[in-house]
């Protein structure tokens, strides 16, 4: 009995998000499907919910939009590989627990968290190149960089309204704005940033140490944009020579494949001349055996009559000695 009351409750019209919590499930189904039944899925659950007498919620499951490719492998990283998906997410509360504290070891944290989210970030792009081939999906540079943007977005948004739905993302994202992200992004700096020092009155050695201080800054924030940079090049580096290895692979696969079938055409045209060498052949054989054959038969029709003629012979000389023998006197 209970287990029917807890089915019961789940089909009860219980909103989140405008949507019952069947209908959530059944829409999460619909974004973990291969990309190219997504049409057909979303078209069939609206006809059963019209069917089923829920008009509304029908018209809003046809309203949602079709992923793209690189939006299509974020959503399949968040419902396959949700383990790692998730140590993104934590990296990035990780990242802004540490931006802002105030402790000794502020920076320290921040990059250890950075880290940390360039390596689950390593990761999760390999896993999304694995994805999209196994559907057949081409993983090209471009599509990787757009994804690997989409799961930076993802580490940066906190819990806020604005944040994107995972699981059901249908376009790429991009990273919330400066002042949300606090320099979370690649390229910004994460400084450890110097206290001021408590300036009882405005001095010129108040503001040169202001001064260097700002400059120390903006040293420290270059060498952080380059170190991004640097990273970045890297993995499009690794993406790079990916490719070309495997491009080569399959080179080399096609390649082999080219001359199996050059070979196998080869042998098939020999069968052929020597089929067709045979018939020529056979036919000649035929021809002669043909004339044999006509010779043959006029010989035996020839001796047919030989025969004929000495049986013939033969009567006419019996007759002839029975004529001599009555003749003779006894």
């Amino acid at each position: 009995m209970p287990k029917k009351s807890e089915n019961r409750d789940n089909n009860e019209p219980t909103k989140k998000n405008g949507l019952s919590g069947g209908l959530e499930n059944a829409v999460d189904g619909l974004f973990q499907l291969p990309l190219s039944d997504f049409i057909a899925a979303r078209k069939a659950l609206a006809a059963r919910l019209k069917q089923l007498g829920h008009p509304t919620e029908a018209e809003r499951v046809k309203v949602l939009a079709k992923p793209s490719t690189s939006a299509w492998a974020v959503n399949q990283l968040y419902w396959q590989h949700r383990e790692t998906f998730d140590e993104l997410i934590v990296a990035g509360e990780r990242f802004r627990k540490a931006q802002t504290s105030r402790g000794a070891g502020r920076v320290t944290d921040m990059r250890e968290a950075l880290d940390v989210r360039r390596k689950v970030l390593s990761d999760l792009e390999e896993l999304a190149a694995d994805l999209l081939r196994s559907e057949g999906h081409n993983p090209t540079l471009d599509m990787l960089r757009r994804i690997t943007t989409t799961l930076e977005a993802v580490s940066a948004y906190d819990s806020s309204p604005d944040a994107p739905k995972f699981g059901r993302m249908s376009h790429d994202v991009d990273p919330p704005g400066f002042e949300s992200l606090g320099a979370f992004g690649a390229g910004s700096g994460i400084t450890e940033r110097i206290p001021e020092p408590r300036r009882v009155a405005k001095s010129q050695k108040s503001e040169a140490t202001g001064a260097k201080t700002r400059e120390k800054e903006d040293l420290n924030e270059l060498k952080e944009k380059r170190q991004a940079k640097i990273a970045a090049a890297k993995v499009s580096l690794q993406n790079a020579k990916r490719e070309l290895t495997e491009s080569r692979a399959n080179l080399q696969s096609a390649q082999a494949a080219m001359k199996r079938a050059n070979a196998e055409v080869k042998g098939a045209e020999k069968l052929k001349r020597d089929a067709e060498l045979r018939l020529e052949q056979a036919e000649v054989v035929l021809a002669k055996a043909g004339k044999r054959a006509q010779g043959a038969v006029a010989d035996t029709e020839e001796a047919m009559k030989a025969v004929e003629e000495a049986e013939r012979a033969v009567r006419e000389a019996s007759k002839e000695l029975e004529s001599v023998f009555r003749q003779v006197p006894g």
